[in-house]
């Protein structure tokens, strides 16, 4: 890391700390003796979304968080619990290298988080997600509840 003071290459760290998704450190200059504040912060890859039609698009967490609120409207479950939800499925796929994923996936994890949560809240979102057209569906979704 170079000084932004005098430019030299050679700073030597005196404190650091992990912040949220971010590496605090406090340097200090062995030349000019100045001290300054550097943050690393992780370079996640891109992820791309690939929509039912075929076509892509970037992974967008509050339209993922939107879906989620519009299920649990009205319901106990607090906005940690969804931002954990959106916050482990972006990280799953960052983990795994992964920088493509399809919607059915993202549904299938996030159905899967909700039935743990909120048994309205998970038959909400099965409804917007799965597309129900009928009664039946929802008697079924229902049943599969009962079941576990």
């Amino acid at each position: 890391m170079k000084c932004p003071y005098c430019g030299c290459a050679d700073t030597k760290v005196l404190d650091s700390r992990s912040l949220e998704k971010k590496k605090r450190r406090r340097r200090e200059c062995p030349s000019c003796l100045k001290r300054f504040t550097t943050y690393e912060i992780l370079d996640t890859p891109l992820l791309m979304v690939k929509k039912k039609d075929g076509s892509f698009e970037p992974f967008d967490k509050n339209k993922l968080i939107k879906g989620i609120y519009s299920a649990i409207k009205k319901r106990p479950v607090s906005v940690e619990d969804v931002t954990k939800i959106v916050s482990d499925i972006e990280t799953s796929f960052a983990n795994d290298m992964k920088n493509q994923i399809t919607t059915t996936e993202i549904g299938d994890i996030v159905l899967e988080k909700m039935k743990d949560l909120d048994a309205i809240a998970y038959i909400r979102f099965a409804s917007v997600y799965k597309e129900f057209t009928d009664k039946e569906s929802f008697i079924k979704i229902i049943s599969e509840l009962d079941t576990k």
